[in-house]
């Protein structure tokens, strides 16, 4: 686990993707119902059918959202990543927990109380507006996904993937290298492929020199002929 001091909860607050359109003032208010939550890797953090008391923002680590088949299949929903929140649907549902969350790696949540978000809304719409502005791009996001899952091939999803996170990493450049923040089995379920077809998949690209792996850093000698192969 990093640093235990306590952190500054309206920075990260206001770092938040969630509220990041919010003034200092209704950033102060919240954080008075916000609280630290620790954990360490494999942590739960709530399980499916839990009831909601709020949502969490991610200050560092990473949390996977998850359900388990009725085979005992687990499918991995979302990767939540630093700066990144969950539970918010849930919280303004008003229905219990349909995903499972789990600590990937050693991390700080900020746990939002609903009571806080809902009293700061009651007293200023603007900020009702703002928040749902940000949960309409989550769902724009997660249609996405759909999308994906249903009309492109496991190669364009994992192409997308990893296109999608350089854009989050360095800068674009016609080489550039990657180090996967999870394992490869938890990114297959992200992307609703089996961890056997989403490394036969990369057998592929590294036999065409598009990509080269070396445990969880991938070197990519070409974006742009990466990006091209995507959709032959």
């Amino acid at each position: 686990m990093r640093d235990l001091q306590p952190v500054n909860i309206e920075t990260h607050l206001k770092n938040a993707v969630i509220f990041n359109e919010l003034e200092d003032a209704e950033i102060a208010l919240i954080a008075k119902g916000t609280r630290e939550v620790r954990c360490d890797k494999g942590t739960p953090i709530f399980h499916r059918g839990d009831s909601c008391t709020g949502f969490h923002i991610v200050v560092f680590g990473q949390v996977k959202l998850s359900f388990t088949s009725a085979q005992g299949v687990e499918k991995i929903v979302e990767i939540v990543q630093q700066g990144q929140s969950f539970g918010e649907a849930m919280m303004f549902l008003d229905k219990p927990c349909v995903v499972s969350a789990q600590a990937l790696s050693s991390s700080l949540l900020l746990h939002v109380s609903k009571s806080a978000v809902f009293s700061e809304m009651e007293r200023n719409h603007g900020t009702m507006r703002k928040m749902l502005g940000s949960l309409a791009r989550r769902t724009h996001q997660l249609m996405l996904d759909v999308e994906g899952y249903t009309l492109h091939t496991g190669k364009q999803r994992i192409i997308g993937y990893l296109l999608n996170q350089l854009e989050h990493g360095e800068p674009a450049s016609e080489g550039a290298s990657l180090d996967l923040a999870v394992t490869k089995c938890v990114i297959a379920s992200r992307l609703n492929l089996t961890q056997e077809h989403f490394s036969r998949i990369l057998h592929e690209l590294s036999a065409l020199d598009l990509i080269q792996v070396d445990g969880r850093r991938l070197t990519i000698p070409s974006l742009q002929r990466l990006s091209m192969h995507q959709f032959e």
